[in-house]
């Protein structure tokens, strides 16, 4: 469809539906350009006006014969159970939709059991993000069912879900046969002090030979749930990406974690941002470095109270590792030694200066660390999804 009709259909389904045009849509559809694989970008925090349920029907019907649009991102706006109905017309046999971007959005467990029937027959959609959206565990209950018969969706995103106990648990099991799913996202999850959950997710582990990246942050996980996860992750040689941020997990239980990093190859990445491993954590996570065994390429130890003993022992496993490339240490207690240490690491070239999150400074002949403004990449692999085609900026 040609950019002229893009925007006069817009224009006459308003009309059409007695629908009062919104401007930054109008504005963006008359810059889209007829190419191949572009994403339509109308996030709400980029616009004075969010997108409501009748701006999604109103798309809907604007996108229904278009093949050059394969993402929407529609992020951060006011669309509800209704607009998802109105964007399912979208996900027909047909569709040529390949991301689909509604995280943030006032979407509840029925949108996401509209999204699971008409997920089921499709074979197109490679990315749906869904994070903060009040789902539930109903909700994930019947996404995990959709998974259990759709092996093309490769990225799920349901952080901030209000994901319960029962809903972890549905995904894990469908994970367990699902061959396409490649990222799974359950960050903050409401879960018990029980690590139930976590057993779960190692039996997952232990059947899926597919997925690559895995994001467990916020998910109150303690010493007992990572070891139930390490015994998973013993058995896994597909993982590449593991988030444990945000977590509970002391020097006992990043002992698990460093006993299987010595003997995987593949997992590469590596988050333990605000955890409690405090020195021994570190020490133990340095061994596992050192190993012939080890396949880390990148990790954060951010706001983990690590002082000078910990820090020294991973700068000397940094040196001697060369597979390890990025290291990321803000937030631990940077004392004079530590400093020399990286200044040694980035000026011999071993540690480049926009792989880790500290520079170096000098004041009166002492040596200092300064907050850089690098951190650990959020997702493992962001190459499957389409061109992105900037939405404009409010005047």
């Amino acid at each position: 469809m040609a950019n002229e009709s893009m925007s006069e259909s817009y224009k006459s389904a308003c009309s059409d539906n007695q629908i009062k045009r919104n401007p930054h849509i109008a504005e963006v559809l008359e810059k889209l350009r007829a190419d191949e694989n572009v994403t339509l970008k109308l996030p709400g925090n980029k616009q004075r006006q969010r997108l409501h349920d009748e701006d999604a029907m109103v798309l809907c019907k604007c996108l229904q014969n278009n093949k050059c649009v394969t993402g929407l991102d529609l992020r951060y706006n006011n669309i509800s159970d209704e607009g998802v109905e109105r964007l399912s017309g979208l996900l027909q046999e047909d569709s040529s939709l390949l991301s689909l971007d509604l995280m943030f959005n006032d979407i509840l467990a029925g949108g996401a059991e509209i999204l699971s029937t008409v997920l089921q027959s499709n074979t197109t959609l490679r990315s749906l993000a869904l994070s903060g959206n009040k789902l539930g565990s109903r909700g994930a209950v019947r996404l995990a069912g959709m998974l259990q018969r759709n092996h093309s969706l490769q990225e799920l995103q349901l952080a901030d879900c209000d994901l319960g106990v029962q809903g972890v648990i549905a995904l894990t099991i469908a994970l367990k046969s699902n061959t396409g799913l490649l990222s799974l996202d359950l960050s903050r999850a409401l879960l018990s002090s029980l690590q139930e959950w976590a057993v779960h997710v190692s039996e997952m582990l232990v059947g899926n030979s597919h997925l690559v990246e895995l994001h467990l942050g916020r998910m109150g996980m303690t010493d007992a749930g990572m070891e139930r996860l390490a015994d998973g992750l013993t058995s896994n040689y597909s993982l590449r990406y593991l988030d444990l941020r945000c977590n509970r997990v002391t020097r006992d239980g990043v002992s698990h974690l460093a006993k299987v990093l010595k003997l995987n190859p593949t997992l590469e990445v590596v988050d333990l941002s605000f955890n409690r491993m405090e020195d021994e954590g570190a020490v133990y996570l340095s061994e596992a470095i050192t190993s012939p065994g080890c396949g880390l390429r990148e990790l954060s130890v951010k706001g983990n109270s690590i002082s000078a003993e910990g820090l020294l022992s991973l700068a000397q496993a940094t040196g001697a590792n060369t597979r390890l490339t990025h290291l990321y240490i803000w937030g631990n207690h940077l004392e004079e030694p530590v400093c020399h240490a990286f200044r040694e690491l980035m000026s011999s070239g071993r540690l480049l200066p926009e792989q880790t999150d500290v520079s170096v400074y000098e004041v009166d002949g002492r040596v200092f660390l300064a907050e850089a403004p690098h951190s650990l990449r959020r997702r493992y692999n962001s190459s499957r999804k389409p061109t992105h085609i900037q939405s404009l900026p409010p005047n």
